[in-house]
């Protein structure tokens, strides 16, 4: 009996490891496959999360495609303004601004970008994103970040009131995407039952 019943236990087990394999292998599918279908809509504003800022100052090769990707969503019109968020990096840059200054030195006028230097996480830019554009009456948003990272952006979003959330990845991949794939998965559901 007791051999019969560890011999079950083993089976359960190994079911719920092929279980946990397949949900992890579907979650992942479906976030790639969100974050490379953008979803381009007119909007009342775009938001580019903040990213690492290197060490002499320049955005890294990451931020700039989010930038770049918002500059050329801006000059077809997609949007007015645009959101920079971001916190206070290692570097000791402040995220934000650094993200405005480039924006302004790729043409985008001042008035037309808006600077959340708070934005220390994917929540607190949706948070404040959301406080900022109350205030202006505005209740579309684009979120702009890697392909990896959209899913989880747009449920942050989504998670503090906006109705009609859109999306569009940066043209930047690299090698350690794997990893970010594998970290979002985590943290996607930390997103979705924790309190916020």
């Amino acid at each position: 009996i007791y051999k019969e019943r560890k011999l079950k236990l083993k089976k359960i087990i190994f079911y719920i490891g092929i279980l946990l394999i397949l949900w992890f292998a579907i979650h992942i599918t479906i976030t790639v496959i969100d974050g490379l279908n953008d979803e381009l809509e007119y909007v009342d504003a775009a938001v580019v999360l903040g990213n690492k800022v290197e060490e002499n100052g320049e955005p890294s090769k990451r931020l700039k495609s989010r930038l770049d990707k918002a500059v050329e969503l801006h000059e077809k019109k997609y949007f007015e303004y645009i959101i920079v968020s971001g916190g206070l990096g290692k570097e000791g840059f402040d995220e934000a601004i650094i993200m405005k200054k480039y924006l302004m030195n790729r043409g985008i006028n001042e008035e037309n970008i808006i600077v959340d230097s708070k934005g220390n996480n994917t929540m607190m830019t949706a948070k404040n994103s959301k406080e900022i554009m109350s205030k202006k009456g505005f209740d579309s948003v684009m979120v702009i970040t890697q392909f990896y990272h959209i899913t989880r952006s747009k449920l942050a979003f989504k998670r503090v009131g906006f109705k009609k959330v859109y999306s569009s990845h940066a043209n930047f991949f690299e090698l350690r995407d794997i990893y970010s794939l594998i970290r979002e998965f985590f943290g996607y559901y930390k997103y979705r039952f924790v309190r916020i």
